[in-house]
This record gives structure tokens, C-alpha cells and sequence, in this order.
């Protein structure tokens, strides 16, 4: 089911998710068919559950939409749930980001470029997985959302300044994405 996605101004975009019950497999499963379908609708790379209203530890990244881009993306296509980072290199790489809940505003965020990710995945197996280059960074992206943190908080105060205005026309609806979306 295409759920709407929650935009700049949403509280829950602001919690930290909490972590998903494995044992609710069903609850799971659909909820990972929704954010499937949603993504799919909005045309993203990556979604997080709170993005969906759901303040689950869930994210899926789909790297095919990006291989324009970035070619070495084709098949990159994870559901995690319960991840977690068990190692991030110390070396930095600042990439172009943007997000379905911030529509319209891209801007540069430095992050690890290599991280070592543990999760379960979509059939409830558990993986441990090294990443680097946009993989990684578009994990990083969606678990930041489990923080409650959005690529904006992490740019230079100067920057997210030159933003505010446009951050608050989104937070009051002042903006019109391609899919479907809410605000509360």
C-alpha cells in the first residue's frame, strides 16, 4: 500500500524509532511491502519507517534508481531492519543529498565513506555488510531518520541558515511534491 510520506515539520521525523519486534514477522512484512510501495511511487532511493509515520527501526535503500548516476548501484536493493553501524572509516567523502520528506532542497553533507552495517534482513536473517561510496551513503542518509535527524541538521550553520525560510514554507505545506505526502 502507498502510505503518504511525512514531510519537514512532522514529529515524527524527530523521534528516535524505536527498534522492531522480530518476532511481529507479519507486522513486518507488510510494513516493508508498504515502504516498498511507497518508495517505488515516489521514485527515492531510500525510505525510513518514520518517513511513513511509523517509528519502527526499518529502512529500505534502491540503489537501481540511481545508476544513471552511479552505474556500480545496478541490484543495490536492501531492506534492514534493526540496523546498526559497527564500524565507520575515519576518512569523510561529502555527497549532494536530498529527501522525499524535504522536497526541493539538496545540499552537501560530509559523512563516513565506508561503514560496516549489521541487520536483519526482509527475511529476517542477519547480515553484517561493509559499505562505501553512495551505498553507504544512502544508508547512512535512512538511518539518520531513526535519529530523528535529517540531512539538514548536519550542514554547516551557515547553510542550514540560507535554508530556514524554505524549511518552514515546507513545515506549512507550502510545497507541492509528486506523490503524496502529510504534515502533523
Amino acid at each position: 500500500m502507498i502510505r503518504p510520506i511525512y514531510l519537514y515539520g512532522s514529529e515524527v521525523l524527530r523521534q528516535q524509532a524505536a527498534p522492531a519486534d522480530l518476532e511481529k514477522k507479519e507486522e513486518l512484512t507488510a510494513l516493508v511491502a508498504d515502504l516498498k510501495d511507497t518508495l517505488a511511487a515516489s521514485e527515492g532511493c531510500g525510505l525510513a519507517a518514520p518517513q511513513i509515520g511509523v517509528s519502527l527501526r526499518v529502512i529500505i535503500v534502491d540503489g537501481d534508481v540511481m545508476t544513471d548516476v552511479y552505474d556500480y548501484l545496478a541490484g543495490f536493493k536492501r531492506v534492514m531492519i534493526n540496523p546498526v553501524i559497527v564500524e565507520s572509516s575515519a576518512s569523510k567523502c561529502e555527497y549532494s543529498e536530498g529527501c522525499l520528506s524535504v522536497p526541493g532542497i539538496y545540499a552537501d553533507v560530509t559523512r563516513p565513506d565506508s561503514i560496516t552495517i549489521e541487520y536483519y534482513d526482509e527475511n529476517f536473517q542477519k547480515k553484517t555488510e561493509k559499505l562505501d561510496k553512495f551505498a553507504c551513503r544512502m544508508v547512512q542518509h535512512e538511518m539518520s531518520h531513526l535519529e530523528g535527524v535529517l540531512f539538514t541538521d548536519l550542514v554547516p550553520p551557515i547553510r542550514k541558515k540560507m535554508l530556514s525560510k524554505k524549511l518552514v514554507g515546507i513545515s506549512k505545506g507550502k510545497v507541492s511534491p509528486r506523490y503524496n505526502y502529510k504534515i502533523k
